[in-house]
This record gives structure tokens, C-alpha cells and sequence, in this order.
């Protein structure tokens, strides 16, 4: 069955001996991160990897409060968490669905009721204020206050506390349809955080929106069909003059004194949900299609469709299980300094501008239960939920690129610095083709280097992918070198969010892509001196 909520989770947890409750005062300014760092990195290459989670119930300076970290931080929590024996399973069931095996007859057609109803199951459904545990506790106005929450620092140089495991809540001003992304939020004071939404998530892409439609209000846009030159060019103009909303309103002297004022008094609504059912926590991170809810993806994880609620100050829907549930809005053109923040590349990401949430509402259950995480050198919590997403999502990259076998995002390449990619090529210059898809697939587009290795190499074989790479490249030849958008965590490239990207093709050369020389076989036993040796291997007593 479902987790209801984060409660029933910490229950599972402790049943099955993957909880630690923590009684001495610990203080969650640092001294949490360090405990939580410690234990991310036990056992690092066993089975017992990851440590437990950890339940803080006495933190310093808020009584009563307990936090909850690393949560996610083993190969068995995330299968605990996703109710799975295998992430590869989760895979297969979307694998299914995106394609499922067309009906050749009337009783083919009947097999796929069940799959239909099940999907049905999926999605959200809106319960009363009086069914939800979140607005146990409901405080307005003078009431809010951010400083109550238990909110870690989790490195020396970070700008202040920051909230890490948050799921932010935005509505597409076109569609309608609800976003869930993970942002991180520094706590400026007690009403307002910082908003991290890098430039290219799909919130950053509804503010845009808000932006665009400032420019001229009820002008039809370009996916109305009708053509609007001066409204295209003022849309235009403003993602230049803002370099697509990432300037602040001192940016848009040249516009008109209209456009300026509807910026400036234009907000977004936003709602925050901390300490949510693990399989909707996840939802957040992951790179979903654009027209597919979290919420959707939340229910498809669960088999069990998601309870929301109406929040109280702002129309979105919320989780309603959630231990805290934080409303307020964004305005637009609106930034201020973030940062720095120690983050899971293991440096510090610098200060920014970037959107300021303020809070106008926070409800909460009684006695909340406040989830944090902390990033920073791997491995960590994050490493066991990115191999999470490489695993389950992998159908969906196959989907677009049906010649990719397999991927491999290491941890140590924090995910969007290395993919290596195994692929079963077909024609010469087959490699560069999937690395130019790669890079033009969402989040896929920030990885600063792809690997691309032949269908019998195994890609979580670090050893085999090294010596593959190492001598199966020329590296004038088979290295290339492309522009683009680059991760905004990125502290190297040329410019923020802008800079260049590497391909190797390390698969076998044809004479079709100008290889004339003879290609060597690897080396391998023979299959019957191997099978001869294993019947005797035990005997030998070499282990």
C-alpha cells in the first residue's frame, strides 16, 4: 500500500531497521549537515552504503521540533520508498505504457482494460480543509514565521539557512497545469526566501510566461496561430533586455512606462510543500515531460492517487498530508542576492540574483516533522535519488533515442557533468547523433560530457568504460566540441549558464567514417577453458 504520508514513511523506516532517532541536542546550524555528511558516506562501496536515515528529535533552539535527513541515502530506502524490489521494474511498468503492444484481436483489446484503469488511478484528487492533515495549524499575516521552522545551514560559507528538500508548487499561465520542481530557498527573514529556480526549470519558464504577457496584455502569442509582429517584438526585446528574466526591473529603462508598472505590480503564485510521502518528494526531481503533472507521476509511483487540498491564500492546489505547506508569491522583476551555497558539484555556488518568494501563509500539522537534505562532495543522499532517475527514466530517453542500450550518470560526474552512453550503432557517425539528441533533450542538454560507447561494453563498469575510452579514440578525430546552455551550478564555464560542451565517440571505427586500418579483437578466454575452470575454481582454494 501507498505511503500516506511522511509519517507513515518514518514508520516503515524504523520497522525495517533503516532509522536512527537521534535524542542528543543537535544544533541545524551545521552541526546536522555534518552528522548527515558522516553517515551519507559509511560503507561507501558495500552493501550497507548510505547509512541510515536520521531522525533529529531535540534540535537546539526549537523545542519540540524534529528533522528528518537521509531519508533516501541507500540503494534499499529508494526501493523501500518507490515500493520496489527493483528500479528497473519501475522502468518496464513505463516502458508499458508508452508502449503498449497494439491489439490484434478482440480479447488483445480486453488485456488492456486493467492497464487503462489503472492509469485512471493515477490521477489527484482535491479532498476538503477538514480531511487535511496540513492546515492542522493555520497562521496568516503577522503570524508567519519562517524563523520557526527548523531550517539547516549545512556548509560554513553558505549565505544563511537554506531549505533543501522543498516541493515548489507553480501553474503554467497558458495551460493551466501545475508544476512541481525542487528549488532550493535560502531564508532571508522571517517572511521572504530566495527562489532558486534555475533559468532553464519549467518555473522559471511560467514566470517568463507572466513576463512575455506583460509586454501586451491579450495579444495573442505564437501558439495562438494569429501573427502579431509588434507584440513577437516586444516579447523579444523584453528576454533580451532581462536576459530571460534573470535581471532585475532596474534592467527595463528602454520599455515603456506601461510595461514597466504591470511588471512590477504582476505576481506569481507560488505554494511550498516540505515533508511530503517519499514517492512525491521524488516526483519533484524528476525530468518530467512538460505536459505531464508531478502530481501525475506522484500517483503512477504510489499506484494511488494523490490527495491535494485548496491552500488558503493562493490558488493551487497542495499536497494535503504535507508537513508544511508555505504560500505567498513572486513578484515579477523582483531579484535579490543568493548564495553562496555549498552545493552537490562539492564547491560553493556563488551569489546570484534570483526571485524572492514572500510568504503569506504557512499551515502545518501538529507537531510537523520538518525533511531536509544536504548536498556536497558524493557520494551523498542525492547520489541514491539521481541513479533513481537514470534508472526509471531511461525508457523515456529511449523513447526519442531508441538506439541507446543503456546510461550511466556517476555520481561522482554529479549527473549533469558525465553521461556514458551505450548504444547499438547502426550507420557511420551514429555516435555524434545521439550526443546532438542528448544535448536537444530536456534537462539532458546541460551534460558537459558524453560518452558513447559500443552496445558490449557495460556502463556502470568504470574499468571497462576507461579502457574502452582510452584506446578506441583519436582524440583530434573522436572528441567534439559544441555551445550551448550550460548547468547554472557551473562555476567554469565562460559565462554563467552559457559555455561548451564535449562528445567521445569511443565506439569501434567503420571504414564508413574513414577508418582504413585493421580493428584488433579484444581479448577473451575461451568459453570452454572458462567453463572447465569454474567447476574447479572452489577446489583451487585461490579465494
Amino acid at each position: 500500500m501507498a505511503y500516506t504520508d511522511l509519517r507513515d514513511w518514518i514508520k516503515t523506516l524504523e520497522k525495517s531497521g533503516e532509522l536512527k532517532r537521534i535524542t542528543i541536542e543537535v544544533d541545524p546550524n551545521l552541526e546536522m549537515a555534518e552528522i548527515a555528511d558522516r553517515t551519507a558516506k559509511l560503507h561507501r562501496g558495500t552493501a550497507k552504503a548510505g547509512g541510515p536515515a536520521l531522525l533529529f528529535e531535540n534540535v537546539k533552539g526549537h523545542p519540540g521540533a524534529s528533522v528528518l535527513m537521509n531519508q533516501f541515502g541507500s540503494l534499499r530506502r529508494m526501493q523501500l520508498a518507490l515500493e520496489t524490489d527493483s528500479l528497473d521494474d519501475i522502468a518496464n511498468r513505463i516502458r508499458t505504457l508508452i508502449k503498449p503492444q497494439m491489439p490484434t484481436s478482440f480479447m488483445d483489446k480486453m488485456k488492456l482494460l486493467p492497464m487503462l484503469a489503472e492509469v485512471g488511478n493515477f490521477f489527484p484528487k482535491v479532498v476538503s480543509s477538514k480531511e487535511a492533515p496540513c492546515k492542522q495549524v493555520i497562521k496568516r499575516g503577522a503570524d508567519v514565521n519562517l524563523l520557526e521552522l527548523p531550517v539547516l545551514k549545512t556548509w560554513p560559507q553558505d549565505g544563511g539557512p537554506f531549505i533543501t528538500l522543498p516541493c515548489v508548487i507553480t501553474r503554467d499561465p497558458k495551460s493551466g497545469k501545475r508544476n512541481v520542481g525542487m528549488y532550493r530557498m535560502q531564508v532571508y527573514d522571517a517572511k521572504t526566501t530566495g527562489m532558486h529556480w534555475q533559468r532553464q526549470k519549467v518555473a522559471a519558464e511560467h514566470m517568463r510566461e507572466r513576463l512575455r504577457e506583460a509586454t501586451n496584455p491579450g495579444a495573442p502569442g505564437p501558439e495562438s496561430g494569429t501573427w502579431d509582429g509588434v507584440a513577437a517584438a516586444a516579447r523579444v526585446d523584453l528576454m533580451a533586455i532581462t536576459a530571460g528574466g534573470t535581471h532585475a526591473a532596474s534592467s527595463l529603462a528602454s520599455l515603456s512606462t506601461s510595461t514597466v508598472t504591470r511588471i512590477r505590480e504582476d505576481r506569481m503564485e507560488v505554494a511550498v510543500a516540505i515533508g511530503t510521502d517519499p514517492a512525491t518528494t521524488f516526483s519533484a526531481i524528476v525530468p518530467a515531460p512538460p505536459d505531464v503533472e508531478e502530481y501525475l507521476i506522484s500517483g503512477f509511483l504510489r499506484q494511488k492517487p494523490l490527495e491535494l487540498v485548496k491552500a488558503e491564500t493562493v490558488d493551487l492546489e497542495v499536497p494535503a498530508n504535507a508537513e508544511y505547506i508555505l504560500e505567498g508569491y513572486v513578484q515579477l522583476g523582483e531579484l535579490r542576492t543568493e548564495g553562496p551555497f555549498g552545493d552537490h558539484t562539492g564547491f560553493y555556488t556563488m551569489q546570484e540574483d534570483y526571485p524572492v518568494f514572500h510568504v503569506t501563509c504557512i499551515t502545518h500539522r501538529k507537531d510537523p516533522i520538518y525533511a531536509a537534505t544536504i548536498v556536497g562532495k558524493p557520494p551523498m543522499e542525492d547520489a541514491w535519488m539521481g541513479k533513481a532517475v537514470e534508472r526509471i527514466f531511461l525508457p523515456l530517453m529511449q523513447l526519442t533515442l531508441p538506439e541507446i542500450i543503456d546510461v550511466n550518470l556517476p555520481p561522482e560526474g554529479v549527473f549533469h557533468n558525465l553521461m556514458i552512453v551505450a548504444i547499438k550503432k547502426s550507420y557511420a557517425g551514429h555516435a555524434r547523433k545521439v550526443m546532438n539528441g542528448i544535448w536537444a533533450m530536456g534537462q539532458a542538454m546541460f551534460t558537459k560530457c558524453i560518452i558513447v560507447v559500443d552496445e558490449d561494453c557495460d556502463v556502470h563498469d568504470i574499468a571497462e568504460v576507461t579502457l574502452r575510452v582510452t584506446n578506441n579514440i583519436d582524440p583530434e578525430r573522436d572528441i567534439q566540441f559544441t555551445l550551448g546552455p550550460i548547468d547554472s551550478l557551473d562555476h567554469a564555464s565562460r559565462l554563467p549558464n552559457y559555455g561548451s560542451k564535449m562528445g567521445i565517440d569511443a565506439t569501434r571505427k567503420w571504414a564508413a567514417e574513414g577508418f582504413t586500418r585493421p580493428w584488433p579483437s579484444m581479448l577473451t578466454m575461451d568459453k570452454e577453458v572458462k567453463t572447465k575452470i569454474d567447476a574447479i575454481w572452489k577446489k583451487l582454494g585461490i579465494e
